[in-house]
């Protein structure tokens, strides 16, 4: 099997996870809970759970599939890992993505904390019940990372070295890339903060709500970002998916005092 094949067939295997993960979610009505839920429209919120769940796979699988070959395509260009690095060991792209997302979500737990000291009628980041944040932690982690890691930092990667590369200036290029795509991740958390807060547009927020959202994420964004472009894709998930195990699902545990019960 040459090198483009295996890569393209570890990328399928992680996009029919993050769909049968994301028909899961909806499939067992895990999504009913989430803020905004009850502002689905009729036809939508009547539709069973199981054909809601089949259709955002299917989204999933075709958004996510072009958007990845693409991203693939311009790490190929750019002579990036792309899905993972060859011959890298498992230090590389479980051990060391793991303990960085680790270290991540503390900083997300106290920075958030400080956030919400500092705003009047903010309380800070909500969280999803269990299990959905695990679920969520996972297609978060793949699909966001598909989006923002492979395709639109390579998109500008592959736009900027255009320009830079006469000169010499690659890692330039990526570096500034890196950049534009964790400020576009923590502009693709707005939506939940306008939900959360009852607005109607980003304009509506707090100024503290925004910087949160932007530094915060800008953070994991650009440390995700370093490890796609050393590393590969899988890298990048793991310090996304860890992140937001402690972030999203061990954190809410420890400071409700409960134990998951599904």
């Amino acid at each position: 099997m040459t090198h483009a094949r295996r890569q393209l067939t570890v990328f399928s295997a992680l996009l029919v996870a993050n769909a049968m993960l994301v028909f899961l979610s909806f499939a067992l009505g895990l999504m009913d809970n989430l803020p905004g839920a009850e502002q689905l429209p009729e036809p939508l919120a009547s539709m069973p759970k199981w054909v809601l769940g089949s259709a955002n796979a299917v989204i999933v699988l075709v958004l996510y599939g072009l958007l990845g070959w693409a991203g693939y395509w311009f790490a190929r260009r750019l002579s990036l890992p792309g899905i993972y690095r060859e011959g890298a060991g498992q230090r590389r792209w479980l051990v060391v993505p793991m303990v960085i997302g680790v270290v991540l979500g503390v900083v997300l737990i106290v920075g958030d904390r400080l956030f919400a000291s500092w705003a009047e009628g903010w309380s800070g980041w909500s969280h999803p019940d269990f299990p959905l944040s695990i679920l969520a932690s996972a297609t978060a982690g793949i699909g966001e990372e598909i989006l923002f890691r492979l395709f639109v930092l390579g998109l500008w990667a592959f736009l900027l070295n255009l320009l830079l590369k006469r000169f010499g200036h690659q890692r330039t290029a990526l570096w500034m890339a890196n950049i534009i795509a964790a400020l576009a991740f923590g502009a693709g958390h707005l939506p939940s903060a306008i939900v959360m807060l009852g607005v109607s547009t980003p304009a509506e927020l707090p100024t503290v709500v925004l910087v949160e959202v932007f530094v915060l994420n800008g953070i994991v964004g650009v440390v995700a970002g370093e490890r796609y472009i050393r590393d590969g894709l899988i890298a990048a998930v793991g310090v996304h998916f860890w992140t937001d195990v402690v972030w999203h699902v061990l954190w809410p545990i420890a400071s409700a005092g409960q134990s998951p019960a599904v």
